[in-house]
C-alpha cells in the first residue's frame, strides 16, 4: 500500500512538473506570435477528443498551434505521433464548429518548438514548423 502512495504521488509530481514547462512553454510561443505580428485568439482550449494549445490569426489564416517544450528537438517531434495528429485534426474541427466566424478563413496547423533555457535569465530557443499536417 505505501509503495503505490508513494507511486502515485511521484507520478503527481512528474505532471505537475510537466504541466507547468507545458504552460512555460506556452508562454513563450505566445510572446513569438505576437512579437511575429499574430493575434492569439484562444488558449488552452479543451474540446471533446483533444486541445488546442493555441489559435491564432494571421491576415486571413486561422492556425492552430500546438506547442512542445522539451531539452532535445526530436522528443518534441517524436511527440507528434498519429494519434496527436488526429485528436488534433478533431479538436481544430469541433473549434471551428463553435466559432462560425471564422469559417471563412483559411486554416493551417503549426508546431511550434520551445527548448527551454537552463537559466531564467535567457530566451527559450523557439522553432516554428508551419503547415504540417495536410487535409
Amino acid at each position: 500500500m505505501y509503495r503505490a502512495h508513494v507511486s502515485m504521488h511521484c507520478f503527481t509530481l512528474l505532471k505537475q512538473l510537466s504541466t507547468k514547462k507545458g504552460k512555460k512553454g506556452e508562454d513563450a510561443a505566445c510572446q513569438y506570435l505576437r512579437w511575429h505580428i499574430y493575434e492569439v485568439v484562444d488558449r488552452n482550449r479543451r474540446l471533446a477528443r483533444g486541445e488546442l494549445d493555441i489559435v491564432a490569426v494571421k491576415e486571413d489564416v486561422l492556425i492552430f498551434i500546438e506547442v512542445k517544450a522539451h531539452q532535445q528537438r526530436d522528443a518534441g517531434l517524436i511527440a507528434m505521433h498519429a494519434d496527436k495528429c488526429e485528436r488534433f485534426i478533431s479538436a481544430a474541427k469541433t473549434w471551428l464548429s463553435l466559432h462560425e466566424q471564422y469559417r471563412n478563413y483559411q486554416c493551417r496547423f503549426d508546431l511550434i518548438l520551445v527548448k527551454p533555457r537552463k537559466f531564467a535569465f535567457l530566451p527559450s530557443e523557439i522553432e516554428q514548423m508551419q503547415d504540417i499536417i495536410r487535409l
